[in-house]
């Protein structure tokens, strides 16, 4: 069975949207991540509020802060069963059979259109690196892991127009 990693920051800065209405897609987006995953394997969900973890039923690592990299190596440490997940917060249509796609792809990555990277199924966790940011997927791959098709994990949001064509709804 797979671990599935979740790092979570509500702030998606780059919505043109009033802070609360960013705070409500990033958790309806974080909801679907974490749904998904839960239904794969053990699910643990890095941020920094205790109370998403709990109230979505799966296990909170404390934000170490210092970024995406951080966040992950917090997560990964200490998971025995492999392979695991890294899944990005901001994919509205990832599912169950997504993820069970990327870990039998393992060690596999999904990039984002933009070229950085949206998930990762490892397995070897000493192999992992925090190269996160533009261009990440390549730098991924170059340590290994495959890039496979999986739309729903690469589908992420980052503006306005993400949202539109996700059908996301925007809270009223």
């Amino acid at each position: 069975m797979a671990t599935v990693v979740v790092p979570f920051r509500a702030g998606k800065t780059r919505l043109a949207l009033p802070e609360d209405e960013r705070r409500a897609v990033a958790l309806s987006m974080l909801g679907t991540v974490l749904d998904a995953a839960a239904a794969v394997g053990r699910t643990l969900l890095v941020s920094d509020d205790a109370r998403l973890a709990a109230r979505a039923g799966v296990e909170h690592v404390a934000d170490p802060g210092g970024g995406q990299g951080e966040a992950v190596a917090a997560g990964l440490a200490g998971i025995v069963s492999l392979p695991a997940l890294v899944v990005n917060a901001d994919l509205p249509r990832a599912t169950e059979g997504d993820l069970r796609a990327l870990a039998a792809a393992a060690p596999a990555l999904v990039a984002a259109p933009d070229g950085t990277t949206n998930a990762l199924a490892l397995l070897d966790l000493a192999a992992f690196r925090p190269l996160f940011g533009a261009g990440s997927a390549s730098r991924f791959a170059e340590l290994g892991l495959r890039a496979v098709d999986l739309a729903n994990l690469a589908d992420d949001v980052d503006t306005l127009a993400d949202l539109r064509r996700l059908g996301v709804p925007v809270p009223a």
